[in-house]
């Protein structure tokens, strides 16, 4: 970890949900006790998703990974795994800029275009 502050508290939330998780094991949990570990395990996931694109990503990436949430959340999905994926191979040397971000999306989005012609 990079000593970040942010890095810390999700470190110290990631230790204390694992610990509620094995208390639960311990306990013999019934079928509700699983989906709420399940539960605890997708946030925990998303929670590390989200520390590492605060991470990798400038604000102006940010911010236009957010725009393209709001219009194409299935794009901006596939962009956040891509980030995530190459943050965690080591791959992304510096933070991602807002042009690099824009190259992305552009890769990820089909191509739709044609050609309408009036006779």
């Amino acid at each position: 970890m990079s000593g970040n502050p942010d890095d810390k508290r999700l470190e110290e939330l990631r230790q204390q949900k694992m610990q509620e998780l094995k208390d639960q094991a311990q306990e013999g949990g019934a079928g509700g006790d699983r989906a709420e570990a399940q539960q605890a395990a997708q946030q925990q996931a998303e929670a590390q998703k989200q520390a590492l694109l605060k991470q990798h990503l400038t604000d102006g990436a940010r911010q236009r990974l957010n725009a393209v949430q709001m219009s194409k959340p299935e794009v901006a999905e596939q962009a956040e795994q891509q980030v995530v994926a190459l943050a965690r191979s080591g791959r992304i040397q510096d933070r991602i800029d807002e042009d690099q971000m824009r190259k992305l999306l552009k890769e990820l989005t089909p191509d739709k275009s044609f050609d309408i012609r009036r006779r």
